[in-house]
């Protein structure tokens, strides 16, 4: 329908962050406040981490989570959907592949966990693509352009974006927020780091690395259960070779922003190509039975366990039911 900035409707979407940054100025002050907030490092209790080509959507009352979080993002942007009525929110780390698609989704989730809350609003919070390539231009204007479409009116209350997410050492451009919190319970975002990604990193991260470009939904909130996959990729052709390689190379040749990558980004895409060539046909390796691989969250250690789950006919009533039968 139309994009709301400032309580304002807007019948075009803004061309670029400068021109969004000069039309409405509030915009600045708003992520002036967020840069203002001390970076957190979080742990993994509660925690529900949310990789590139990912979302998750909940609501308030989930026991299983505290926090949605991503980050080691550059060039790629945080987006939240949130409902401000019932706090029925999702988080996305977009990269410009299935946009409209994970948009189109992300709305229609939160609408769905928002059933039975009249009053409130869909609010639209943006992070990340700092200022370094045209790249983080045509990623706002993609995402600005996908929510414009929308059928709801959309109101955007944050963009940290471009030009006021830059800083400037040594004559290069950096990110100044690499990634996000957000306490599902207050809605509060904050400048946030995770030393623990969750479970199945590698084959999360394979995903976007061989070329697979849908945006996945990993969490099921009824369920209470992270799910990843299923899913299949090509082998990626000479990837003995490409393991082979130098940290500079890999960085220089799998990433758009080689130059302020975190540290640790070289390690995981080591990893993620290792597993790479252990998996070439994830279909029959990982995936044997075209079921997701599921994780709880456990009671004792707050984090994600792998358990097995299946739907059943239940023979009483001839209803189906979901079960979980066993941790593997």
């Amino acid at each position: 329908m139309v994009l709301v900035f400032n309580g304002v409707l807007q019948e075009e979407c803004p061309p670029n962050t400068s021109s969004l940054y000069n039309t409405h100025p509030v915009y600045r002050d708003r992520a002036a406040q967020l840069l203002a907030v001390p970076n957190k490092v979080i742990g993994p209790v509660g925690l529900l981490y949310v990789a590139q080509r990912e979302y998750a959507a909940t609501v308030p009352l989930d026991k299983n989570v505290t926090i949605l979080g991503t980050d080691d993002v550059t060039s790629c942007m945080i987006v939240v959907v949130r409902h401000s009525g019932s706090g029925a929110v999702a988080l996305a780390h977009l990269d410009g592949s299935g946009t409209d698609e994970a948009v189109c989704a992300m709305v229609q989730r939160v609408q769905e966990l928002a059933i039975g809350y009249p009053d409130g609003r869909i609010e639209l919070q943006l992070i990340g693509a700092y200022s370094s390539r045209p790249y983080g231009e045509k990623l706002f204007y993609s995402v600005m352009n996908s929510f414009h479409k929308q059928l709801v009116e959309i109101d955007l209350t944050l963009a940290c974006v471009g030009e006021l997410n830059t800083t400037m050492r040594g004559g290069i451009p950096w990110p100044i927020i690499y990634g996000i919190g957000l306490n599902i319970k207050t809605g509060d975002i904050f400048p946030a780091t995770f030393p623990d990604k969750g479970p199945d990193l590698s084959l999360r991260m394979a995903r976007y690395l061989t070329g697979v470009t849908q945006v996945s939904d990993i969490y099921d909130y009824n369920l209470g259960l992270l799910r990843i996959g299923p899913f299949n990729y090509q082998p990626l052709r000479g990837v003995d070779l490409w393991l082979e390689q130098s940290d500079e190379f890999i960085l220089q040749h799998l990433s758009d922003s080689p130059e302020v990558e975190p540290p640790h980004i070289v390690m995981q895409l080591r990893a993620t190509l290792k597993y790479i060539q252990d998996n070439q046909f994830p279909a029959i390796t990982v995936f044997r039975d075209n079921k997701p691989h599921y994780f709880r969250r456990d009671e004792q250690s707050g984090t994600w366990i792998p358990v097995s789950f299946r739907t059943s006919l239940d023979e009483v009533n001839g209803k189906t039911r979901d079960i979980l039968i066993k941790v593997y």
